[in-house]
C-alpha cells in the first residue's frame, strides 16, 4: 500500500508550493477586497541608491498574481503527469517555480527597478524553458531567439523606466498612479513611450515582434500552457495597462498601440488559419489575443481598459485549458495533426468536455467568461474610429474558426485516420486541471458577480477618474449584442465552409518577419566575427596600441569637449636639482630607445630609475627611495646576466611603424602629463592621506605612516603581494634548476 501512495504524495508535495502561494494571495486578496485599501510591504535593499524591495497587492497586479499562480498550480499538477517520471521532470518542476516566482514579482512589485530586475527574470527563465528540449537544434535557436528579443527589449525598458522616474520624480508604481501627472508635455515623454512599447512589445510579441512566439512552441507542453495563457506574454499586456494612466491621453500612445495590436492580430490569425497542428493554432490565437488586449488598450478610454482586463481573465483561463487538452491529445494521440485528428471523445471523454467548453469560450458564446470579453471590447470599440469595430468583428469571427479547430473537430468530428498510438483518456493529474480552469470560466460567465469585486479593484486602480462600470451578462438588445450576432453568423459560416490544409501542403513555413531576424542575426554575428578579427590579433603590441589611442582619445575628448585644461600654476615652483634630474633621465630614456646594444638599454634605464628614487628622496619619502634603489639594482644585474645569452638585435618593425610608435608615446606621455596635472586640483573629498596619518600611532601603534599602512592598515593587500612574489620565486627558482639539470646531463 505505501508503494502505491508513495508516487501521489511526492507528486502532490510538488505541487503544494504552488497551492500555497495561491492560497496565500488568494487570502491577501480577500482582505484587500474587503477593506478596500491595498496591501503593500517594503525594505531597504539599496539605500544609498533609493532602491527598496517594495511590493504591493492591489487591482490588476492582484488579478494577475491569482492568475500567475492558480494556473501555475494546476500547471505544475499537470507537468507532473505529461512527463510521467522521465527523466528532466525535476527540472522542467524547478524551472516552472523559478518562472513562477520571476511573473510574480513582476506584477507585485511596486518598485520600477524591482519589476525590471523580475522582468529580466521571467527573460532568463523562459530562455531555459522553451530550450528545455535542449538536445533538439530547433529548440536552442528558439530558446535563443526569444532571449535575444525579450531581452533587447528588457534594456529598453530599462531606459524607458529611469525616462518616467526622471519624470515623475518617484520609483514607487503606488505613488504615480495615485497622483495624476500631465506627461505629455515633458521633454523625455516621446523616448518614455517609445521605449516602454519597445519593451512592451517585446515581451507580449506585438508587430513587428511577433515571430518568436509561433516559435515558442518547441517547448513541452505545460511550458507553452503557461507562458502563452497568464504569465509571460501578458507581462507586456500587464506593462502597458499599469503604464496607461501615466503616459496614455495623447495620440502617439493611442495610435501606436492600437496600430501594432490591430496589425498583430490580423497576421496572426492568417497565420492560424494556415496551421494543422494544434500548439500552432493556439499559438496564434494567442498572437491574435493579444493583439486584442493591446489594441483596447490603445483606446485609451475607462471602458475600454475595463473590457480589457476582462477579455485578459477569460483568454488566460480557455487558453491554458487548451493548451494542456492539446497537451493531452498528442500524448494519447501520438499527433496534434487536426487533419488525421477525430472522434475523440469516445475515448477521452473528460478531455473532450474540457476543450468544448474552453473552445465555446473562445468563441465567445452567451454563458462564457469568453462573451462577456467579447461583448465589452464591442462596447469600448465604440469610442474608436469604425474600423477597430469592423477589424474585431473579423478577429472574433476568425477566432471562432480556430477555436473549432483546436477543440472541437478533433473530438467531436468523424475519424478521418488512424493515429500513431490508441487513443485512450489521461490520468487524473493530466485532467484534474484544465477541468477546473473550464469549469472556472463557464462559472464566471453565468455568475459575473462572482468576480467582479477583483475587476472593480482594477478600474480603480487604472482609471483614475473614470466611472463606475458594473458586470452585466445582459445589457438588452444594442449595437455590441447586434455585433455579436453578426460575429456568430460570420464565424459559424466560416467554420463550415473554412476547412484544414489539405495533406502534403506546406503549412509551417518560416514566417517573412522570422527570415528578417535570421538575417539580422547572421549580420551581427559576422560583424562581431569582424570585430573581434580587427582587435583581437594576438599580437601584443597591436592590444597595447589600442588602449593607449582608446585612452588617450577619450581623455583629450573630456577635454576638448568640456574644457577644464589643467593651468601651470599647479606646477608650483621648480627646484634647479629637479629640472637637472629630469633632463638626465630624458636624455637616458632617449639613449635607451636608440641604443644598439641591449646592455647599454638596460643601464641607461637603471639611470631612470635611480633618478626616480631622487624624486622620492626629495619629496620626503626614503622608505620609498630606497626600495626603488634595490629594486633597481636588482633589475639592473638580473638583466645583464640575462641579455648575454640573448641573440643581437633584430629589426621587427618597419621605419614608418617605429615613427608611428614614436609619436604615440609622446601623445601617450603628454596626455598622462597633463592628466597628472589635472588631478592636483581635484578635491573630491577629505584626503585619505590626513586620516592614516591621524590613526597612524594610536590605532597602529607605529610612528612611521608607511609602515603603518603597510602592516596594519593593508595587511592583507601586503601578505598578497608577498604571496606573489613567493610564487614567482618559485618559478624562477624551478626553471633555473631544470636549467642546471639539463647542463649537468
Amino acid at each position: 500500500m505505501s508503494r502505491e501512495k508513495s508516487p501521489f504524495l511526492v507528486k502532490a508535495a510538488i505541487v503544494f508550493p504552488a497551492l500555497f502561494s495561491f492560497c496565500s494571495i488568494a487570502i491577501a486578496s480577500w482582505w484587500v477586497l474587503t477593506s478596500g485599501s491595498g496591501l503593500y510591504w517594503s525594505v531597504p535593499w539599496v539605500p544609498e541608491f533609493g532602491i527598496d524591495l517594495a511590493l504591493q497587492l492591489n487591482g490588476i497586479g492582484m488579478l494577475m498574481a491569482l492568475l500567475v499562480t492558480g494556473i501555475g498550480t494546476c500547471i505544475i499538477a499537470y507537468a507532473l503527469g505529461y512527463m510521467g517520471g522521465k527523466s528532466g521532470t525535476m527540472r522542467l518542476c524547478a524551472l516552472l517555480y523559478l518562472f513562477m516566482f520571476a511573473m510574480t514579482g513582476v506584477v507585485l512589485s511596486d518598485h520600477l527597478l524591482i519589476l525590471f530586475i523580475f522582468w529580466e527574470l521571467t527573460s532568463i527563465s523562459s530562455y531555459l524553458l522553451i530550450g528545455f528540449n535542449h538536445e533538439d537544434t530547433s529548440a536552442r535557436r528558439n530558446a535563443l531567439q526569444a532571449l535575444v528579443v525579450t531581452g533587447l527589449g528588457g534594456l529598453a525598458l530599462l531606459a524607458g523606466v529611469i525616462m518616467l522616474q526622471s519624470m515623475t520624480g518617484t520609483w514607487l508604481l503606488s505613488e504615480m498612479l495615485s497622483r495624476d501627472f500631465d506627461l505629455s508635455s515633458h521633454p523625455l515623454y516621446i523616448g518614455c513611450v517609445i521605449t516602454v512599447l519597445l519593451g512592451a512589445f517585446t515581451k507580449s510579441a506585438q508587430f513587428p515582434f511577433h515571430f518568436w512566439l509561433p516559435n515558442a512552441m518547441s517547448a513541452p507542453t505545460p511550458v507553452s500552457a503557461y507562458l502563452h495563457s497568464a504569465t509571460m506574454v501578458k507581462a507586456g499586456i500587464f506593462l502597458m495597462l499599469v503604464m496607461q494612466p501615466m503616459l496614455g491621453g495623447t495620440a502617439l500612445w493611442s495610435n501606436t498601440l492600437m496600430i501594432a495590436g490591430g496589425l498583430t492580430m490580423v497576421l496572426a490569425l492568417i497565420f492560424g488559419l494556415r496551421q494543422v497542428d494544434l500548439k500552432k493554432i493556439l499559438a496564434a490565437t494567442t498572437l491574435a489575443v493579444l493583439g486584442i488586449l493591446t489594441l483596447l488598450i490603445g483606446i485609451d478610454k475607462p471602458a475600454a481598459i475595463f473590457a480589457a482586463v476582462i477579455f485578459l481573465l477569460g483568454h488566460a483561463l480557455y487558453k491554458a485549458t487548451l493548451f494542456m487538452t492539446a497537451g493531452a491529445v498528442d500524448h494519447s494521440t501520438g499527433t496534434r495533426d487536426i487533419r488525421i485528428l477525430g472522434c475523440l471523445k469516445r475515448s477521452m471523454p473528460v478531455t473532450a468536455l474540457t476543450a468544448g467548453f474552453a473552445a465555446l469560450s473562445m468563441m465567445g458564446l452567451p454563458l462564457f467568461l469568453g462573451f462577456l470579453g467579447k461583448e465589452y471590447a464591442y462596447k469600448a470599440s465604440l469610442y474608436a474610429p469604425w474600423i477597430v469595430t469592423g477589424v474585431l468583428v473579423i478577429g472574433n469571427a476568425l477566432m471562432m474558426v480556430l477555436a473549432a479547430r483546436a477543440g472541437v473537430i478533433p473530438f467531436f468530428r468523424k475519424r478521418v485516420d488512424a493515429t500513431p498510438k490508441t487513443p485512450h483518456e489521461m490520468g487524473l493529474w493530466m485532467t484534474a486541471g484544465p477541468a477546473i480552469l473550464a469549469t472556472l470560466g463557464t462559472l464566471f460567465g453565468c455568475v459575473p458577480g462572482l468576480f467582479e469585486p477583483v475587476l472593480q479593484s482594477c478600474y480603480k486602480q487604472l482609471s483614475l477618474n473614470g466611472p463606475g462600470i458594473e458586470v452585466h451578462l445582459w445589457h438588452g438588445i444594442n449595437l455590441p449584442l447586434i455585433l455579436s450576432l453578426i460575429t456568430f453568423a460570420i464565424g459559424f459560416s466560416l467554420v463550415a465552409f473554412l476547412r484544414p490544409t489539405d495533406k502534403g501542403v506546406m503549412v509551417n513555413e518560416t514566417t517573412s518577419a522570422d527570415s528578417v531576424y535570421d538575417h539580422v542575426f547572421k549580420k551581427v554575428l559576422h560583424l562581431a566575427y569582424l570585430c573581434t578579427k580587427t582587435l583581437q590579433t594576438g599580437r601584443l603590441r597591436s592590444y597595447v596600441i589600442i588602449i593607449l589611442v582608446s585612452s588617450c582619445a577619450l581623455i583629450l575628448y573630456k577635454l576638448v569637449l568640456f574644457g577644464g585644461w589643467p593651468s601651470m600654476e599647479s606646477i608650483g615652483t621648480v627646484h634647479p636639482f629637479m629640472v637637472l634630474l629630469l633632463l638626465a633621465m630624458t636624455m637616458a630614456t632617449v639613449f635607451a630607445v636608440f641604443s644598439q646594444h641591449r646592455l647599454t638599454a638596460v643601464i641607461s634605464l637603471g639611470v631612470v630609475g635611480y633618478g626616480i628614487a631622487m624624486i622620492y628622496a626629495k619629496y620626503s619619502a626614503p622608505d620609498l627611495a630606497i626600495t626603488q634603489v634595490l629594486v633597481e639594482t636588482l633589475t639592473v644585474v638580473l638583466f645583464a646576466w640575462v641579455v648575454r645569452h640573448l641573440p643581437k638585435y633584430r629589426k621587427l618593425s618597419t621605419k614608418f611603424q617605429r615613427f608611428m610608435d614614436s609619436g604615440l608615446a609622446v601623445i601617450t606621455g603628454g596626455v598622462m602629463t597633463v592628466l597628472m596635472l589635472k588631478s592636483q586640483n581635484l578635491v573630491m573629498g577629505e584626503r585619505i592621506s590626513d586620516t592614516l596619518t591621524q590613526m597612524s600611532y594610536p590605532l597602529g601603534h607605529g610612528a612611521n605612516v608607511v609602515n603603518v599602512i603597510l602592516v596594519d592598515f593593508r595587511a592583507l593587500d601586503t601578505f598578497g603581494e608577498i604571496c606573489v612574489l613567493a610564487v614567482a620565486a618559485l618559478g624562477v627558482w624551478a626553471l633555473v634548476d631544470r636549467v642546471k639539470k639539463k647542463e649537468e646531463k
